[in-house]
């Protein structure tokens, strides 16, 4: 099985996370770096779909670039919140790991296992 991660090799969470698809039997794992690679807006919409997430569900609202944009604002739509994330991808919340069992946001990093 092909495991597919976006992940930012600076944060915690994100490492744990490909640590653990790393160690499981038979997982191939490609490694997106989506600060370098962003997905495309409808990539991500994709993924927030198959997670059964909003995109704003998937915003790090915690970035202050989020709050500065007016992202966190209630009013803001699903599509501008997606071309905010395309634009400034630091506001895509991590780790998201793809397999052929669904989309999940691993926060917390053992949310990864019902992937594998």
């Amino acid at each position: 099985m092909q495991a597919i991660i976006y992940h930012n090799p600076r944060c915690g969470t994100s490492r744990k996370t490909l640590e653990i698809l790393e160690k499981a039997p038979a997982i191939a794992v490609r490694v997106i770096e989506y600060l370098k690679e962003p997905p495309t807006k409808k990539k991500l919409a994709e993924l927030y779909k198959r997670a059964d997430m909003t995109p704003r569900d998937g915003l790090r609202a915690k970035e202050p670039l989020a709050k500065e944009l007016g992202l966190t604002d209630p009013d803001v739509s699903d599509d501008a919140i997606l071309d905010a994330m395309v634009k400034n991808p630091i506001l895509i919340n991590r780790p998201i790991v793809e397999t052929e069992k669904g989309v999940r946001l691993c926060r917390p990093q053992d949310l990864v296992k019902e992937l594998i």
